[in-house]
């Protein structure tokens, strides 16, 4: 683990990893580990958010209790398979504030292309966390943290299920700011840009399209 990456190593989150990479899991099943993998994720990324008390009357007595501090925070899915995780989080976190950022990636180039970007306001106020199941090439990621950077945000975040020594390599280039929390580092990319070992193509598995 280092500043810019942290591994998510807990078994339950190792567990559920596993099932989810076995190509015989259901998109029913799939779908439901990411939601529940994706609250596991969400525990480690919120560890530090800032905190304050607030009086408040227990069944006993008048006590100063801790509670979150600052603006709500927001949670950025780039689509489509971020919204896999986003489910998770938000029912964590169910006050934040959602944004979309829509980027497919050309499949000769590899580059991001951007269809859509819908975030919500005061970013510069907010902790911002960008959530996508796959850290592959780093492409579409950093593409993403450009936008949401070039809208005000200042304190990202960047949640994913998996990543490619290469996409982090990318992000940190890009964006040495923005730490990544994630289930597992894999070996490799191939040819096409995929993850090695992997699960195939995330949004494909999540939503049972081909």
């Amino acid at each position: 683990m280092t500043d810019h990456l942290t591994v998510v190593s807990h078994p339950l989150v190792q567990h559920k990893l596993t099932l989810m990479r076995r190509k015989d899991t259901s998109t029913g099943e799939f779908r439901k580990l990411l939601r529940e993998i994706s609250q596991l994720l969400a525990y480690e990324v919120t560890a530090n958010l800032p905190m304050t008390t607030r009086t408040i009357e227990t069944p006993m007595t008048e006590m100063e209790a801790p509670t979150l501090a600052g603006k709500k925070l927001a949670l950025i899915s780039i689509l489509r398979a971020g919204n896999g995780l986003l489910d998770g989080v938000l029912e964590l976190i169910p006050s934040a504030r959602v944004g979309f950022v829509g980027l497919y990636r050309d499949e000769e180039t590899l580059q991001p292309v951007q269809y859509y970007f819908k975030v919500p306001d005061s970013l510069g106020d907010r902790l911002v966390i960008a959530v996508d199941p796959m850290l592959a090439t780093g492409n579409s990621s950093v593409a993403a943290i450009d936008l949401l950077k070039q809208a005000g945000a200042k304190n990202i975040r960047f949640l994913c299920l998996l990543a490619a020594p290469e996409g982090v390599a990318r992000m940190k280039e890009a964006h040495p700011d923005v730490p990544i929390v994630t289930a597992a580092l894999d070996e490799r990319l191939n040819e096409k840009g995929y993850i090695v070992p992997g699960l195939g193509d995330a949004g494909d598995r999540l939503f049972g399209t081909k």
